[in-house]
């Protein structure tokens, strides 16, 4: 198998409020966009991130249909987390977790856009290789 893109695709009540969510803060492009669809993408993402309507009757399974995009985290991976939290709380973005650095040395905040999905950035502070659990 040979995998040539990737995405995410997530079901949102209001499609245009996470597209531009995503896109005024976090600097993703919309690729194209449709009624209930919008699909977006940053080169150095590594995927798409869609956003479908809600209940579409095109999406599958159809017994999917009706779910939202919840109990999930989209997250990146960034080279200065404090920057980004500065930034972000620069342009008004409520922070949903303030930053927080883990034992094993993952630094984090989270944010959520207005259709309730969360949004983790990430920076390793160490190599996080050490902290693999002895038992493994």
């Amino acid at each position: 198998m040979q995998i040539t893109a990737s995405a995410i695709s997530l079901n949102v009540d209001d499609v245009r409020a996470s597209a531009t969510f995503i896109k005024q803060h976090f600097g993703f492009q919309e690729e194209m966009s449709a009624d209930g669809f919008a699909s977006l993408s940053r080169q150095d993402a590594g995927f798409n991130l869609i956003f479908l309507q809600t209940g579409l009757e095109s999406f599958k399974p159809s017994n999917m249909r009706g779910h939202r995009a919840d109990g999930l985290l989209v997250v990146f991976v960034v080279d200065n987390i404090d920057r980004e939290y500065a930034r972000l709380q620069a342009e008004g973005v409520q922070i949903t977790t303030a930053i927080e650095t883990e034992p094993w040395g993952e630094r984090f905040f989270q944010v959520t856009d207005p259709n309730g999905v969360v949004l983790q950035l990430v920076q390793w502070m160490t190599d996080s290789a050490a902290y693999v659990d002895a038992s493994e």
